[in-house]
């Protein structure tokens, strides 16, 4: 079994600077996924991003993993922390040393950009950090309103209609995963992305896509 915990970031900012969250999803080899997710006042959307980032680090090294694979769909945040992109704001270069710092203390340490498609459990529990259901480390799931005074079951949420999924849809995120991986592995040999993070990153594509589903 692969000795590499997966972890999943996202932030949010409604209003860019306005109400901010982050959240993170940690899975780790054979034990139960771990979750945060919380405000953070107000900050702008970069801030959240690199707030998730560097909150999940901590997480990561305080629960003792050594190799890590992060996935985010801030194409900004993953450039810049690959060295694609300078961090050329000054109020982000704090977060940004402290994100490289943290990420130095790994064993082996890589991220990848995924779409907001692969990062959807993230993306979800950081909604209800903004909603004011923040998800701390050892609590369990906030729980559903209480039902109304007349004893029935309070009303289902109504789902937001999914985008389209087209076979293109498909194609260009699993081109985008295999990409980014190559790219790594490329400046950085084999280690810097380990096969089994990149799998799950195409199984999640594929099965999203229904292309596992087709005969």
């Amino acid at each position: 079994m692969s000795d590499t915990a997966t972890m999943h970031v996202d932030g949010a900012s409604r209003g860019n600077p306005g109400k901010a969250a982050y959240a993170v999803v940690l899975a780790r080899p054979g034990l139960p996924v771990v979750e945060e997710a919380d405000g953070i006042g107000t900050a702008t959307n970069n801030v959240a991003e690199y707030t998730a980032l560097i909150r999940g680090l901590d997480l990561a090294a305080e629960l003792g993993v050594r190799k890590l694979a992060a996935f985010s769909d801030s194409e900004l945040l993953v450039k810049q922390m690959r060295g694609e992109y300078k961090v050329k704001h000054p109020d982000m270069l704090p977060l940004y040393r402290r994100a490289k710092e943290l990420a130095a203390g790994f064993e082996a340490f890589a991220i990848t950009h995924v779409r907001r498609e692969q990062n959807k459990r993230a993306d979800q529990i950081g909604n209800e950090a903004l909603d004011g259901r923040p998800r701390r480390r050892g609590q369990p799931p906030p729980a559903e309103p209480d039902a109304p005074a007349t004893g029935r079951p309070p009303a289902a949420r109504p789902k937001p209609p999914k985008a389209a999924v087209t076979d293109a849809t498909v194609r260009d995120d699993a081109v985008a995963v295999l990409l980014s991986a190559a790219q790594a592995w490329a400046a950085k040999g084999l280690e810097a992305v380990p096969v089994e993070a990149v799998w799950e990153q195409l199984w999640s594509v594929l099965e999203d896509g229904g292309v596992l589903r087709k005969k």
